[in-house]
Order: structure tokens, then C-alpha cells, then sequence
């Protein structure tokens, strides 16, 4: 009588020898563990480092996702590994997908989160086509997050470990894609279990300190970067209050975020202000009380649903929303527009929404991610 045979850990019913699997390597800590624990395994790993921006900017920078010392790194584990490793030229999609975006959206008053694009267009999408090409049954990655098996197919799961949880930044990711990703890494209760793996497989990254910046901004200063990308883009302009009533003068609307207290320049009044608007057309940055920056309804576009039902098979949900990466979700009901576009009503007010920031939806119990979108000013 047949019998089907036992499944491998990444879920194939076959050997791990027979099983190709790319690993995106960024050349930190966690991808290299990645690979090397599924080398040990006796997977058929094929090791993928991009090259996402000029090296000659970022050389004298640690740290930093996909510089020239990161590659270098990665192409280091591979070796000691003993599996194949590819550096894959993606400067112009990068470009063109992410950071030209990324530089009109703060033109544009928003305050955008570049990393979700790079996962979106670049990692799940370009380079998951690549693995595809290059024969693999299946891309795992470095990310905290976990990929569980339901009732109507793979779900995405925040990770074990809340501190390293970067479900925030991985919504965006479809079905078809959850399909043949893998994130080994996810069930991992610390990041100190992460780097004993490294220590354990003699990895020269095992004490590499973790990226803290956006690859293209090494030294964490935006405004710069959009002044090289759009020049002009900093143009000085007005402080105004929201009667308009002129405060002070600013050096560009881009030096500027929702919610910002500090660097206003406007001092000896009662009441601190606080960035509540930027107006870039008018080159208008407008202030006012912590009590104007409160919102309960936020508009959100580009959804990506992850439910097992249509999004608009019910005229509302309950969910728990994360609105930015560094705050906890907070109880919120969803209402439909259409497939791709709700509004959010947060039970509990919150300070500081910025549009071009993410609103990710989580069940109201457990640890099951339901999608998000893109928050944006609304009609």
C-alpha cells in the first residue's frame, strides 16, 4: 500500500538533499545562520547577496544592509559553508522601486517607511523570481516572523520573540509569495539563540552588530539624501499655527515629521507645539497643542489581506492595527471601502499618524497578521 513519504523541515516531501532553497543573504548574523544551519541540514542551499546601491558611499559604514563589507561577509559564510553564493546586481530596480519613491513621498509631506517597498518589490518580488528561475522549490530569509500552515494555507505569524517581531515590515507579503517563502528563524525566542547558532556553525559574523539605519542613509540623515536625489527640495518656507498665524521660518518642509517637538525653533510659549501638518505645496509646516495630533479614523489604501475570507465579505472587523513599528496594536474596527482601500476607526486615540506610514492588522487573539495597507491624508 502507498505511503507518503515524511515531510522535511521547510515542509517538502522529499530528502533535503533533493531540496533547492535560496537564501537571501544581507551578510548580518541572522541570514548567515539561516543558511548555514540549512546547509548543516544537507539542503541544496544556493546563497544570494543583492547589491542594492553605490558601495563607495556606504564602504565606511557598518552595518549597513548590502554595503561592500556585507557581501563580503556573506560570500565568507558560503565559503566556509561549502555552498555556491551570487551577488546580484539590483542598483537600478532599487533605485526605481524604493528610493526614488522614498524621496517623493517625503516631498510630499508623508513620512515613508522605504524598507516595506524593498521587501515588497525587490526581495519577495525581483529576487523571489530569481530563486524561481534558478530552480529552487523554495526563498527563506533572515526576518522574524513565522509562516504556519492552516486550514486554508499558509498564514503569517509574528515571531516568537516580540522584540525582534518585524511583522510590521513583511505585510505587504501576498499569498502566492507566502507560499514559497520560508523564515526559519521565526520560532527562535531571543536574539541570543540566534548568534549561539553562528557560534555553534564558527560563523565570522557571530558577533556582527545588528543594521540600525536604512541602507541608503548611512548616517541617518534624510533630508540630505532627498536634497542630492531633488534639488531644490529644501527650499525654506513658513511655521505657522493652525490659524495660520505666522511663528517662525523653517529650512524645508523635509527637515520635518508629524509629531515632532524639537527643532521648531519657537521658544518662550506657555504650551510646547508640535508638528501637526506639513503643507509642501505652500512650503508650510503647521503647528500645534499634543492635543490636535490625537486621531481615531485613519484612511488606509493599497491593503493586502491575508484573511481567509474577502476583505469585503463583512462591513466591518475587528482587529488590532499597529500604525507604527514601534508601537504595540491597539484594538481598532476596519471597514471596507473596497478590496484595496478602508478606514480605520482606533478605539483609543493615538498621536502622531503620519501618512506614508503602514497600518498593519493582526487578529484580535493570537499572533495571526491579517494584512495591512498604507496610510495616506484621505479624500
Amino acid at each position: 500500500m502507498p505511503f507518503d513519504p515524511p515531510l522535511n523541515s521547510l515542509g517538502f516531501p522529499k530528502p533535503p538533499a533533493q531540496t533547492r532553497v535560496v537564501v537571501a543573504m544581507s551578510g548580518g548574523v541572522d541570514s548567515s545562520v539561516v543558511a548555514a544551519e540549512l546547509a548543516a541540514e544537507g539542503y541544496d542551499v544556493v546563497g544570494v547577496t543583492l547589491q542594492l546601491y553605490d558601495h563607495g558611499a556606504a564602504l565606511a559604514k557598518k552595518g549597513a544592509c548590502c554595503a561592500g563589507r556585507d557581501i563580503h561577509d556573506a560570500r565568507r559564510v558560503a565559503e566556509s559553508m561549502g555552498f555556491p553564493h551570487y551577488v546580484l546586481d539590483y542598483e537600478s530596480k532599487f533605485r526605481d522601486s524604493v528610493i526614488d519613491e522614498f524621496a517623493d513621498a517625503y516631498l510630499a509631506g508623508a513620512t515613508p517607511v522605504p524598507c516595506i517597498r524593498c521587501n515588497e518589490r525587490v526581495k519577495f518580488r525581483d529576487l523571489l523570481e530569481t530563486a524561481r528561475d534558478l530552480g529552487a522549490d523554495c526563498m527563506a530569509t533572515g526576518h522574524y516572523i513565522q509562516r504556519m500552515q492552516g486550514d486554508n494555507g499558509a498564514e503569517l505569524h509574528r515571531a516568537a520573540d516580540p522584540v525582534r517581531d518585524q511583522s510590521y515590515f513583511l505585510f505587504s507579503t501576498t499569498r502566492e509569495q507566502l507560499d514559497y517563502l520560508r523564515f526559519p528563524l521565526g520560532h527562535l525566542r531571543t536574539k541570543a539563540e540566534t548568534r549561539a547558532l553562528a557560534v555553534r556553525h564558527g560563523l565570522s559574523v557571530a558577533d556582527k552588530p545588528d543594521s540600525q539605519d536604512i541602507c541608503f542613509v548611512p548616517d541617518g540623515n534624510y533630508a540630505a539624501v532627498i536634497e542630492k536625489l531633488r534639488p531644490g527640495a529644501a527650499d525654506p518656507g513658513e511655521i505657522v499655527d493652525m490659524q495660520g498665524h505666522v511663528m517662525g521660518q523653517h529650512e524645508g518642509v523635509i527637515h520635518y515629521t508629524i509629531g515632532q517637538r524639537r527643532g521648531l525653533g519657537i521658544g518662550g510659549l506657555a504650551e510646547p507645539l508640535y508638528v501637526v501638518k506639513l503643507d509642501p505645496d505652500a512650503r508650510r509646516v503647521i503647528v500645534g497643542p499634543k492635543a490636535a495630533l490625537a486621531t481615531r479614523t485613519v484612511p488606509v489604501r493599497e491593503i493586502n489581506w491575508l484573511g481567509d475570507q474577502p476583505f469585503t465579505a463583512q462591513a466591518e472587523w475587528e482587529m488590532s492595527v499597529k500604525l507604527r513599528s514601534t508601537r504595540p496594536p491597539a484594538p481598532a474596527i476596519l471597514r471596507p471601502i473596497s478590496e484595496t482601500e478602508a478606514e480605520v476607526e482606533l478605539l483609543t486615540a493615538e498621536e502622531g499618524v503620519s501618512p506614508g506610514q503602514a497600518c498593519v492588522f493582526y487578529a484580535p487573539e493570537g499572533s495571526r497578521v491579517m494584512g495591512g495597507g498604507w496610510i495616506w491624508k484621505g479624500r
